[in-house]
């Protein structure tokens, strides 16, 4: 009898607006009619929205041919977080047809499942792209049975690379740790701050000063930090003049403020880690989350994703800039999953017009794009697991 109700609703709903449209003579009242009815009609998640970029900024950059080399010598991995396709073409269309993207000459596609669901979340997404494994939503750094398994960047640090996170989240938060920390769950920030300690890496910068320095066991973090050799900046307008080497920035107590309060942090962050980590003659890996993309997904915020991706892929433009001039780099951009399921509904690619809907509040289960450009882009064309980047990742590396 319920059924019998439902459909009988969407039958006259149905009705209702057919005869709406069919009885305005005016082709935009129409439309009007129609949009007033699904709207009111609708949850909260699948309203259409609407967004207008301003000025589009420069995404052109002149990449010559990939090197056929034995190894790579450095690689930076960019990882949008939440970021599908349509977070993508969103913010192609806001910029009025034009990303730094759009320059990658290969273009694959990862899936992003879990060890234990259909959906990731992304403490599973990272690790697998860290370690090479699948493993439980929530997870750190270890796999299904909870065993810690090294990371891409410890691997880097034995072969004598440097090595550096960069995040506009804290610094704790489940992507940049899941390339550091080994933890049971996602949620042990203390935990997985007291882990950085336990490492070689050479720079990490994003927010999440509370977790070093407030804490239950009462160490303060940052000290021990100073003495094995760090500078610690806790503002981040201290970033752009350092010239040292060894650098832990903790630039907000909890997560950087979104975008564009923080103004140009992660693109300037980006530059300033490349600049640090490649005096190393040995090479580096960086791994740089744009990390509010996934936010506002959540959030069902389109202006939200537009505005982070936006800040991400002027980001992912610093690392192809350095990667067009080093021909011994590779780049690799790609997501942990993607947020919000997005939906494309109509715009305007010369105004920078996006209409878009969100299908849900949480992560989705659709691929995600990876692209590459450098020596051995070749691996990341196709279709594979998420955990395959890793392995592509150790073949460039020769490790």
């Amino acid at each position: 009898m319920n059924r019998f109700r439902y459909f009988g609703k969407l039958f006259f709903l149905s009705i209702f607006v057919i005869l709406s449209s069919c009885g305005s003579t005016d082709g935009e009242g129409s439309e009007k009619v129609i949009l007033q009815k699904v709207e009111q009609q609708s949850s909260d998640h699948d309203k259409v929205q609407v967004f207008t970029g301003g000025p589009a900024y420069e995404t052109k950059v002149d990449l010559p041919t990939p090197l056929e080399l034995s190894k790579v010598k450095n690689i930076i991995l960019l990882i949008g977080d939440g970021t599908g396709p349509a977070q993508v073409y969103s913010g192609k269309t806001a910029n009025k047809g034009n990303i730094f993207l759009d320059n990658f000459p290969v273009i694959g596609k990862s899936k992003t499942n879990s060890s234990d669901d259909y959906v990731t979340d992304s403490a599973a997404g990272a690790t697998a792209l860290s370690v090479g494994e699948k493993t439980y939503n929530g997870a750190i750094g270890v796999g299904p049975n909870g065993n810690p398994l090294k990371t891409i960047l410890e691997m880097s640090e034995e072969k004598g690379l440097s090595t550096g996170l960069v995040a506009t989240s804290t610094i704790t938060h489940a992507t940049p740790a899941s390339f550091i920390a080994h933890q049971p769950q996602r949620k042990m920030h203390e935990e997985i701050a007291a882990d950085f300690l336990k490492t070689d890496i050479d720079l990490f910068l994003g927010g999440g000063l509370k977790f070093f320095t407030d804490r239950k066991d009462g160490r303060d973090l940052t000290q021990e930090l100073k003495s094995k050799g760090y500078s610690v900046l806790t503002d981040v307008n201290q970033l752009k003049g350092y010239s040292g080497y060894k650098l832990a920035g903790l630039f907000a107590e909890d997560e950087m403020p979104k975008y564009p309060e923080r103004k140009e942090f992660l693109p300037e962050a980006t530059k300033k880690a490349i600049d640090i980590l490649s005096k190393n003659d040995k090479g580096f890996f960086l791994m740089v989350e744009g990390s509010q993309i996934d936010w506002g997904g959540h959030n069902n915020d389109l202006a939200y994703v537009i505005n982070e991706f936006g800040d991400f892929d002027r980001a992912v433009g610093v690392a192809l800039e350095f990667a067009a001039n080093n021909k011994e780099t590779l780049v690799i951009v790609t997501a942990d999953h993607e947020t919000g399921g997005l939906s494309l509904i109509s715009g305007d690619i010369n105004k920078g017009r996006v209409e878009a809907s969100f299908a849900t509040g949480h992560h989705t289960a659709v691929p995600v794009q990876v692209y590459a450009y450098g020596p051995y882009q070749s691996l990341f064309q196709g279709t594979y697991e998420n955990t395959a980047i890793f392995s592509k990742m150790k073949e460039a590396f020769g490790f």
